[in-house]
């Protein structure tokens, strides 16, 4: 395994500074974000480290030689939208732009593309399940002419009102994973395992991994605070955003030696890139950067 971060956190910093930051810190991959330019539609989106609209060979080349220099490398590009909007036109785009991160990967010898499957929020999984997979059958079999693996993350993004009451991505649990698998039946089609989006479900997060263990192909790490006396005001049913708060790994519910444990256990040896979502080390960027060094320094022993 090889321990990294999502470039999300720093935004502010082009590409060469986040790859010097990372060996700095002892960081050996960078999970890099790959969103269009333009105006973020959320927090920790549109985060743009490598470009992809119109991804060239000679570009590849001058991310590479920055990936030797900082004896760093690059464990997946990132694209995390709603590729499943109700709003037609703007699930369109999120699809050119995905197809286009999907043909970048290989230009930079990579195989792992981590993304949402997405949701209608209105809608009942049952009554989103057509539609993903017009969607998604071709997407998928697009990337697998590339030689590109798809990793699903696992996330809600169920936070707020403008995502209530589904959630604007549909694969967060192993239920739904397994139809999934089933419907799609293609090896490149696999998750981005976040664990801390489980504890935030109350649920297991070292639960699906032996099961899913041939599936999963790239992984975040982040942990989670669930804020009792606000979930006692205000009931699992209310927006999560009132009674949890993302933390980074050892500062949350997660029980890493046992999740660690398990990891090693089911044979994973892909990439564990930790997410920064955690205010409170401020919203500085000298605070986000502090951040992602006492959260490497709680995971590295599991590294050594």
């Amino acid at each position: 395994m090889k321990l990294g971060f999502v470039s999300a956190i720093l935004p502010d910093l082009p590409l060469h500074e986040v790859l010097a930051l990372a060996a700095a810190h002892g960081f050996a991959t960078v999970e890099v974000m790959s969103w269009p330019v333009g105006k973020a539609e959320r927090r920790f989106a549109g985060v743009t480290h490598v470009d992809a609209t119109n991804f060239s060979k000679a570009q590849a080349d001058d991310v590479l030689a920055l990936t030797r220099q900082h004896g760093v490398s690059i464990s997946a590009l990132g694209y995390y939208p709603n590729v499943l909007d109700p709003d037609e036109s703007a699930s369109e785009r999120t699809v050119a732009h995905l197809k286009k991160v999907v043909a970048a990967a290989p230009l930079l010898g990579l195989k792992n593309v981590n993304t949402f499957i997405g949701r209608d929020w209105t809608k009942s999984v049952d009554d989103n399940w057509p539609r993903l997979l017009k969607v998604w059958r071709p997407l998928i079999k697009f990337a697998e002419d590339q030689g590109v693996q798809i990793g699903i993350e696992n996330c809600p993004m169920s936070f707020g009102a403008n995502e209530w009451p589904g959630g604007k991505n549909i694969a967060t649990s192993p239920a739904i994973w397994r139809r999934l698998f089933s419907d799609i039946p293609l090896a490149n089609l696999g998750l981005n395992y976040d664990p801390s989006h489980f504890a935030m479900q109350f649920m297991d997060p070292v639960s699906p991994l032996r099961e899913f263990r041939e599936k999963i192909f790239h992984m975040h790490a982040k942990d989670v605070e669930i804020q009792q006396d606000r979930l006692n005001e205000h009931g699992s049913f209310a927006h999560p955003m009132l009674w949890h708060q993302p933390r980074i790994p050892g500062y949350g519910v997660i029980d890493w030696a046992r999740f660690m444990a398990a990891l090693t256990g089911v044979g994973y040896e892909g990439p564990v890139c930790i997410e920064v979502e955690d205010d409170t080390f401020g919203k500085s960027l000298a605070g986000r950067q502090r951040a992602l060094k006492v959260a490497g320094n709680f995971l590295r022993p599991y590294f050594a």
